[in-house]
């Protein structure tokens, strides 16, 4: 029954990108049209009401500047950012202890985020929709998809914003309640500092197209975020900013998809081996990275085989091409 459920929503959302797909060329209410990604699906809602909870919730989260700022994404236990087409970026914030009030704007999901995605038992994906292509693999993933159309009660255009940068999302609507830090499989460690380590005021990390800065804040013993060379903060006004910073190199690749300029979706290899740089405290410390299988988290060491702890608090992954 949850095979047909998933077949159902995957048909809508199919029977929707292709009708939107003609109408590319339109904008609504004098704003920019969609990528081709984010095409809102017919209501269709799921047969239970609700997905299941006791996991993650997973958001896409629009990371242009036309975006920002962001609403929700200092409540997020993890947050991800990777490289989309054209060399920019985008945001995939994990929720688990708490859950905020709102959370977007909610954009579109990618391949890679399938396999991130599998530390977690049966995580919820909120995303806004996907390349056509890839809508089957979704369906076919270990995790409950939650497009707009499912529950659009959820859902709700934001002022402010043209589209398709003002979908946002009420996450306990969703999912109900937090699942708790104990849903968090994803092999990270929290505890004292490892010896050694360089002090590090300031990190940033690029993308071809976007840039990311991470400043110690030693009043809040934190790393204040700014992307693009602007600081990041919440529509509440809340400062963005990390315990930890982790910048994980990573295989970046060409997938098979692309978006409807005909630029390659990126796909960012999570699964094997690496080096990291771990930003805690006011200090960067080399490290190895490894995940074994998709179903694994995870593990952080320091050169010398020491697992690598991180400081208590909100984690940013940046996965950064090797």
């Amino acid at each position: 029954m949850v095979r047909m459920r998933r077949g159902a929503w995957t048909a809508a959302l199919l029977a929707v990108t292709v009708t939107g797909s003609l109408l590319t060329g339109c904008t609504s209410g004098g704003g920019p049209t969609d990528d081709g990604r984010g095409r809102t699906p017919s209501r269709s809602p799921s047969e239970s009401g609700r997905p299941n909870t006791g996991s993650v919730l997973a958001v896409k989260i629009d990371n242009v500047p036309a975006a920002r700022p962001q609403t929700g994404l200092d409540s997020a236990d993890v947050v991800y950012a990777e490289q989309v087409e054209g060399g920019l970026s985008r945001l995939m914030a994990v929720f688990a202890s708490t859950l905020p009030k709102a959370v977007g704007p909610v954009r579109s999901a990618r391949e890679s985020d399938l396999e991130l995605l599998r530390q977690f038992h049966e995580p919820t994906l909120a995303f806004s929709g996907a390349q056509r292509r890839l809508l089957p693999l979704i369906d076919d993933a270990p995790l409950n998809p939650e497009p707009p159309g499912k529950m659009s009660g959820a859902w709700y255009r934001g002022a402010g914003k043209a589209a398709p940068h003002n979908l946002y999302l009420h996450p306990q609507d969703l999912v109900g309640s937090a699942p708790g830090e104990a849903a968090l499989t994803t092999g990270f460690r929290f505890g004292a500092a490892p010896a050694g380590g360089t002090p590090e005021s300031s990190r940033t990390v690029r993308f071809p197209s976007a840039r990311f800065t991470f400043t110690w804040s030693a009043e809040r013993g934190r790393w204040l975020v700014a992307m693009d060379g602007t600081p990041t903060v919440t529509t509440d006004g809340a400062s963005v900013a990390p315990a930890t910073v982790v910048i994980q190199y990573v295989k970046v690749r060409e997938s098979k998809y692309h978006d409807v300029l005909g630029n390659n979706s990126p796909y960012t290899e999570s699964v094997g081996s690496g080096t990291a740089q771990v930003l805690r405290d006011g200090r960067a410390f080399d490290a190895n990275w490894t995940r074994p299988e998709a179903t694994d988290g995870t593990r952080f060491t320091t050169p010398d085989g020491t697992p690598m702890n991180f400081a208590q608090g909100q984690v940013w992954v940046v996965l950064a091409k090797a």
